[in-house]
């Protein structure tokens, strides 16, 4: 209608004005979707999906080209690229696009499964049955022998294996040679020109017409022979709510039903209950270590440094934070440019940081990343040290002056002992004791 053609113009021209004004994703993302919107009306929806996948295949061609080269394929060697799973990934999806645009449109939905491989939560539900393959392989191992074990059994009781059937109708009823069950289930009330059949009056077809319910027609015994009953109860019963005892026949009192209610309950609790939870169990384990493992990671990236591995308690009461750390000191990214550029660097301009980088990056060794180490808290750190040192320097000078008044008076204590010494000596050699009065120059 011309309302709609003219609000899809007006959509296409806000968004482009948007993209040149803003150029945002979304707003690219609403030119795109505007656009194919418009060719959709303007030229039919056929043109438009033949020139978006060719638009897609082209695309695709050209990521694969540039996957490959940023890969290395020239160092890792063609063989190592070939069995690399991401390269198969990707040429699957070019294989994809390939088939949509030149076999059949339906090919494409197939591309809706490239939501698995971009979310991680859903590739994980992936990996949760594929993680412990051979664990749910053996299980199911496990399963299939008793299988087979209660099918022989099960073969004693060939009487009781009596399953409804719905019979397919008569061959008046069914196609024609030649034609599919799609054209005649679309085209049934449609007349035939070609045959010649009377339009006015279409020739009615031979219904099937059941018999009553719960006679023999409708039932038929499918335990006939042995592989006839490991089918059977491999899919009756483990396809049915409880177990194979509910497509059997539901024994009466007056028969001998000891050996069935055995037969039955040994089913349902041995492969129903047991063999089938632990396929469970494995699968529901593997899906939760997994979410741990992922919880975990993220819990490291948002408390760790990726460069130094240290913690956010690290840097409390400090002068930078964990955020400003993580940001100016030891951003990823920064070494990733860093490291991209000693790599297209030419090595005769290499600084010397560069080249000791860029020999330990060839030998593939990572020593020269600052590994709980950061400039931040090595600076506090040493401003701590100094203020440490100066107080020790105060109280060394307060200890040296306490030093030095003590061996002052212990030397004045010294020079004391000695004077006293001296005069002890001094009147040892003169033989009486200092008060009495003796004349020097009388005779002895």
């Amino acid at each position: 209608e011309p309302h709609w053609s003219g609000l899809l113009w007006t959509a296409m021209l806000i968004s482009l004005a948007i993209v040149i004004a803003l150029p945002k994703p979304h707003g690219i993302r609403a030119l795109i979707a505007s656009t194919i919107l418009r060719l959709i009306f303007s030229v039919g929806l056929q043109p438009t999906l033949f020139l978006l996948g060719a638009f897609n295949v082209c695309n695709k061609i050209i990521f694969l080209m540039s996957f490959v080269g940023n890969c290395g394929t020239f160092t890792r060697g063609y063989r190592a690229m070939v069995l690399d799973v991401e390269f198969l990934y990707h040429l699957l999806y070019l294989l994809i696009c390939a088939m949509g645009l030149f076999v059949h449109e339906f090919f494409y939905s197939l591309l809706l499964f490239d939501l698995v491989y971009r979310e991680e939560t859903l590739l994980n539900v992936i990996k949760s049955v594929t993680r412990n393959g051979r664990s749910i392989i053996l299980t199911a191992v496990l399963a299939l022998i008793l299988v087979y074990l209660f099918s022989i059994v099960g073969y004693l009781f060939k009487d009781d294996f009596i399953l409804e059937v719905d019979r397919l109708p008569n061959e008046t009823a069914l196609p024609d040679a030649g034609e599919s069950l799609a054209s005649e289930f679309l085209y049934s009330d449609v007349c035939r020109v070609e045959t010649g059949e009377n339009c006015s009056s279409p020739t009615p077809k031979e219904e099937l017409v059941p018999g009553p319910e719960g006679t023999e027609q409708d039932k038929e015994h499918t335990c006939e022979t042995l592989l006839m009953c490991i089918v059977t109860v491999l899919s009756h019963g483990l396809r049915s709510g409880g177990e194979s005892g509910d497509v059997l026949r539901k024994p009466s009192k007056e028969d001998p039903f000891a050996a069935r209610v055995i037969y039955d309950l040994l089913f349902f609790f041995m492969v129903i209950i047991i063999a089938l939870n632990l396929i469970f169990g494995v699968i529901i384990d593997t899906f939760a270590d997994l979410r741990s493992e992922k919880q975990k990671k993220e819990e490291i990236l948002k408390t760790t440094c990726f460069i130094c591995g240290l913690e956010r308690d690290k840097f409390d009461n400090k002068t930078v934070t964990f955020e400003e750390h993580i940001k100016e000191e030891h951003n990823m990214w920064h070494y990733l440019c860093f490291i991209v550029l000693v790599k297209v660097k030419d090595s005769t301009e290499y600084t010397g940081p560069e080249s000791y980088v860029a020999e330990m990056i060839k030998e593939r060794n990572l020593d020269w990343f600052p590994r709980m180490r950061a400039m931040s808290l090595v600076s506090s750190d040493s401003e701590g040290e100094q203020n440490e040192l100066r107080n020790l320097q105060e109280k060394l000078e307060s200890t040296m002056k306490l030093v030095t008044n003590l061996s002052g008076q212990l030397s004045e204590l010294k020079d004391q002992m000695t004077e006293q010494r001296k005069q002890k000596q001094r009147i040892g050699l003169l033989g009486h004791p200092p008060h009495m009065n003796v004349n020097p120059q009388q005779p002895a």
